[in-house]
Protein backbone atom coordinates (compact mmCIF):
# COMPACT_ATOMS: atom_id res chain seq x y z
CA UNK A 1 0.00 0.00 0.00
CA UNK A 2 1.50 3.30 -1.03
CA UNK A 3 1.37 6.16 0.90
CA UNK A 4 -0.61 9.55 -0.14
CA UNK A 5 2.30 11.78 0.35
CA UNK A 6 2.02 13.66 -3.01
CA UNK A 7 5.72 16.14 -2.65
CA UNK A 8 7.98 14.83 -5.13
CA UNK A 9 11.49 13.76 -3.68
CA UNK A 10 14.15 16.18 -3.32
CA UNK A 11 16.98 16.03 -5.50
CA UNK A 12 20.08 15.13 -3.93
CA UNK A 13 23.23 18.37 -3.34
CA UNK A 14 25.97 17.68 -5.61
CA UNK A 15 28.73 16.64 -3.38
CA UNK A 16 30.90 19.92 -3.50
CA UNK A 17 32.76 20.80 -0.18
CA UNK A 18 33.72 23.74 -1.17
CA UNK A 19 30.11 24.96 -2.19
CA UNK A 20 28.86 23.19 0.77
CA UNK A 21 31.55 24.94 2.90
CA UNK A 22 29.84 28.43 1.43
CA UNK A 23 26.50 27.39 1.67
CA UNK A 24 26.76 27.14 5.68
CA UNK A 25 28.73 30.41 5.92
CA UNK A 26 25.71 31.91 4.17
CA UNK A 27 23.52 29.95 6.57
CA UNK A 28 25.20 30.75 9.60
CA UNK A 29 25.16 34.72 8.65
CA UNK A 30 21.02 34.27 7.95
CA UNK A 31 20.67 32.23 11.51
CA UNK A 32 22.11 35.38 12.97
CA UNK A 33 20.69 37.91 10.89
CA UNK A 34 17.52 36.38 12.12
CA UNK A 35 18.12 36.51 15.59
CA UNK A 36 17.96 32.74 16.26
CA UNK A 37 19.61 31.33 18.80
CA UNK A 38 23.32 30.33 17.30
CA UNK A 39 23.43 26.13 17.28
CA UNK A 40 24.98 23.79 15.11
CA UNK A 41 21.45 22.89 14.62
CA UNK A 42 20.32 25.85 13.58
CA UNK A 43 22.67 26.43 10.70
CA UNK A 44 22.27 23.33 9.81
CA UNK A 45 18.52 23.34 9.35
CA UNK A 46 19.28 26.81 7.57
CA UNK A 47 21.42 25.55 4.93
CA UNK A 48 19.93 22.12 4.45
CA UNK A 49 22.20 19.39 5.83
CA UNK A 50 22.34 17.23 8.57
CA UNK A 51 24.25 18.38 12.39
CA UNK A 52 26.28 15.54 11.83
CA UNK A 53 27.57 16.69 8.91
CA UNK A 54 28.99 20.10 9.95
CA UNK A 55 30.29 18.09 13.15
CA UNK A 56 31.98 15.22 10.75
CA UNK A 57 33.00 16.71 7.55
CA UNK A 58 33.58 20.57 8.97
CA UNK A 59 34.55 20.73 12.27
CA UNK A 60 36.50 24.26 11.77
CA UNK A 61 32.71 25.78 10.99
CA UNK A 62 31.45 23.99 13.76
CA UNK A 63 34.20 25.23 16.31
CA UNK A 64 33.50 28.97 14.91
CA UNK A 65 29.81 28.10 15.38
CA UNK A 66 30.56 26.92 19.28
CA UNK A 67 32.60 30.36 19.60
CA UNK A 68 29.67 32.51 18.62
CA UNK A 69 27.97 30.26 20.91
CA UNK A 70 30.04 31.18 23.40
CA UNK A 71 30.95 27.18 24.29
CA UNK A 72 34.28 26.91 21.89
CA UNK A 73 36.21 23.80 22.89
CA UNK A 74 39.32 25.57 23.55
CA UNK A 75 36.86 27.80 26.35
CA UNK A 76 35.11 24.89 27.85
CA UNK A 77 38.83 23.04 28.38
CA UNK A 78 39.87 25.74 30.20
CA UNK A 79 37.01 26.45 32.39
CA UNK A 80 36.62 22.56 33.46
CA UNK A 81 40.33 22.93 33.97
CA UNK A 82 40.42 25.49 36.25
CA UNK A 83 37.12 23.86 38.29
CA UNK A 84 38.85 21.21 38.45
CA UNK A 85 42.04 22.40 40.00
CA UNK A 86 39.08 24.55 41.99
CA UNK A 87 38.55 21.05 43.19
CA UNK A 88 41.76 19.76 43.95
CA UNK A 89 42.51 22.45 46.46
CA UNK A 90 39.33 22.47 47.83
CA UNK A 91 39.59 18.60 48.17
CA UNK A 92 43.09 19.29 49.50
CA UNK A 93 41.92 21.61 52.23
CA UNK A 94 39.36 19.17 53.50
CA UNK A 95 41.64 16.34 53.83
CA UNK A 96 43.53 18.22 56.11
CA UNK A 97 40.71 19.32 57.86
CA UNK A 98 39.35 15.72 58.26
CA UNK A 99 42.76 14.30 59.69
CA UNK A 100 42.55 16.92 62.41
CA UNK A 101 39.71 16.24 63.34
CA UNK A 102 40.40 12.36 63.54
CA UNK A 103 43.15 13.24 65.56
CA UNK A 104 40.80 15.44 68.17
CA UNK A 105 38.55 12.42 68.24
CA UNK A 106 41.41 10.19 68.89
CA UNK A 107 42.14 12.92 72.50
CA UNK A 108 39.08 12.92 72.86
CA UNK A 109 38.10 9.32 73.65
CA UNK A 110 41.22 9.08 75.49
CA UNK A 111 40.38 11.73 77.94
CA UNK A 112 36.82 10.53 78.13
CA UNK A 113 38.26 7.19 78.85
CA UNK A 114 40.09 8.72 81.64
CA UNK A 115 37.76 10.58 83.24
CA UNK A 116 35.18 7.69 82.94
CA UNK A 117 37.42 5.84 85.39
CA UNK A 118 38.05 8.97 87.74
CA UNK A 119 33.77 8.45 87.44
CA UNK A 120 33.16 5.27 88.57
CA UNK A 121 35.68 5.57 91.38
CA UNK A 122 34.14 8.63 92.49
CA UNK A 123 30.54 6.86 92.83
CA UNK A 124 32.11 3.94 94.42
CA UNK A 125 33.40 6.36 96.98
CA UNK A 126 30.15 8.41 97.67
CA UNK A 127 28.37 4.75 97.78
CA UNK A 128 30.77 4.18 100.79
CA UNK A 129 31.65 0.82 98.53
CA UNK A 130 35.35 2.23 98.31
CA UNK A 131 37.77 3.33 100.86
CA UNK A 132 39.82 5.92 100.25
CA UNK A 133 43.55 5.51 102.27
CA UNK A 134 45.20 8.63 103.22
CA UNK A 135 48.46 10.26 101.13
CA UNK A 136 46.52 8.41 98.07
Amino acid sequence: MKSADTTPPREPRPRDREMTLASLELARMRVREKGVRMSISAVALEAGVTPPTIHNVYPDLAEKIRLEMGRGTRQQRDAKAAELKSFKRRNAELRVELEEAKADIAKLASLNETLRGENVQLRAQLDGKLTVLPGS
